[in-house]
This record gives C-alpha cells, structure tokens and sequence, in this order.
C-alpha cells in the first residue's frame, strides 16, 4: 500500500523523503528519476529507514533548466523564488534576468534579494538592478551575517527557492534563517572572482512562520531550452504592451522591419539587453 511523502532532499538519484513527519530514504522505482525537491510522491516503505518512490503526484509548479542534452530540475509546487544577489562575488546580469525569465514561464513570484548590502562595493549594483524593480519584480536588501529580520514577511506562507551564483550568501541566509541548519559556507575565491559551490543538493527546510524554503546549488548559467518560441516575447513583462504591434504576426524580434520591440529600445522605453537575450534564447531553443 502506497502512502503519499514529500520530497525533503535531492541527491542525484537519491533522495530523503518525510512521510508524517518521520525521513526515509528513497529511491526510485524507475531507472528515470523525474522527482525535485517539493514533490508529493506516493512511496513504498520498505523498513524503518527505506523507502521507494512509485510515482509523482500533479504538482502546480515547476521549475527547471535545460541545455541541448539535459533538463535539470530546481525544486516543485514552490509559489517563490529567491533570486539571490550580492556585488561580491560580482553577479551575472543575464543570470537574474534568465531567472526572472524561468519565473514567468514557471507562474511564481519573483523576488530579488541583494545580500552584503553592508559592503561599499554595493553602491555599484544598485542601479544594474533598479530597472528590473521598475518592471514590477519586489527587491529586498539585506546582510545575512548582520540581519535578516527584513526577509522574514516575504517568506510567510510562501514555498520559496533560493537560487543564484555560488558566493552570493544563500547558504548564509539559510544559516540566519535556521541556525539549525547547520548549512555550510566557505570563503570566496577572490582570485576567480566566483564563489565555491558549497550546496551539493537541494534541500527543503520549514519555517516557524508558516512558510518553508528549498536551498539550491549555486548556478553559473540557466539554460532554457524548453521555452516555446512563440510565448517567450510574453514572459518578459515590459514587452507585453507591443506583442500584436509588429508589421510581421510570425515576428522574432530580430532584423525584422517595423518591429514593435525593437522600436521601443530605440525609443529608450526598454533595456537592450532585455531585447538581446530574448533574441539569444530565441536561438538557443530554435523551434
């Protein structure tokens, strides 16, 4: 008889399930292991310790990276992500943006968390960040080794998953959050101006407020090959006013003549840069 657990852990092919409030580990029955942190799986429990996932139940969100050869996934039935930033190690501004990207097509909310906002260097990414809070995405700054207490609303009631680059402090955050977490930090590689991956899974933690978090290894890229071409232009909010404006109905925002998007970067009304990596994933997916 099948009993219905929750995904508490990843670990490649391996995973740490909580069935009533008691953790075994499991596995799959199947050689593919389709399942993410967050996931309502039906198990098997084989003993005091073991247990076998069978299937994955409908989940309300997904959150995935893809490349030419392989999806990844982040975490499930989450209603947040937590896009965390910080000035050092310096941050990729096509990685947020590629995030905010995954969270449109993901249908959850975004919220973007400057971390170490005590350090000088701060002052600079201020304004790379500000358009994207013009663009309706909620930022919160903070430093997680001095206080915290300002995240603590935002993550009520909420399932949210930490994701960023390695270095910019969500295992810090997480340490802040839950002392008892115990999750590990190490020192910056200031000499590769990156940070050391110091989360190998996913894990999902509860909170006392009601919310729960999901801590997620460090990314350097987010790859989005699963997005439809022909929805993309509709996940970058800023966009949504001109799509049906274009000369051309098939339209890809590229050389096209009276293009509606590319007319609004010359006016100044949009980032290039918004326009750039919608035509850089237009050609990754190239469907």
């Amino acid at each position: 008889m099948t009993e219905v657990a929750r995904i508490i852990q990843s670990h490649g092919k391996g995973f740490v399930v909580d069935l009533a409030g008691r953790r075994y580990r499991a596995t799959a029955r199947r050689k593919k292991t389709d399942y993410a942190v967050g996931d309502r799986v039906e198990v098997n429990v084989l003993n005091e310790e073991q247990a076998v996932i069978e299937q994955v139940l409908p989940r309300s969100s997904l959150l995935y990276r893809s490349d030419a050869f392989k999806e990844k996934l982040i975490a499930a039935n989450v209603t947040q992500i937590a896009i965390v930033l910080a000035a050092v190690p310096s941050f990729y501004e096509e990685l947020l943006s590629r995030c905010l990207v995954a969270a449109e097509d993901a249908d959850i909310r975004a919220l973007i968390v400057l971390n170490k906002a005590d350090l000088p260097e701060t002052a600079a990414a201020r304004p790379i960040i500000a358009p994207y809070c013009t663009l309706g995405y909620p930022m919160i700054e903070l430093s997680a080794k001095t206080d915290v207490a300002p995240l603590w609303p935002l993550l009520a009631g909420q399932t949210t998953v930490f994701v960023g680059q390695s270095g910019m402090g969500k295992s810090t955050l997480v340490n802040a959050l839950l002392p008892e977490a115990r999750a590990r930090t190490r020192e910056i590689s200031e000499a590769l101006d990156s940070g050391k991956h110091t989360t190998t899974h996913a894990t999902l933690y509860s909170l006392p407020n009601g919310g729960e978090l999901i801590d997620s290894p460090g990314l350097q890229e987010f790859g989005m090959r699963h997005l439809r071409v022909d929805r993309m232009a509709a996940l970058f909010p800023e966009y949504r006013q001109y799509l049906g404006q274009c000369r051309f109905h098939n339209c890809r925002h590229d050389r096209e003549p009276d293009c509606a998007l590319t007319a609004s970067v010359a006016r100044g009304e949009t980032l290039p840069q918004r326009l750039q990596l919608l035509r850089k994933l237009t050609s990754e997916c190239g469907k």
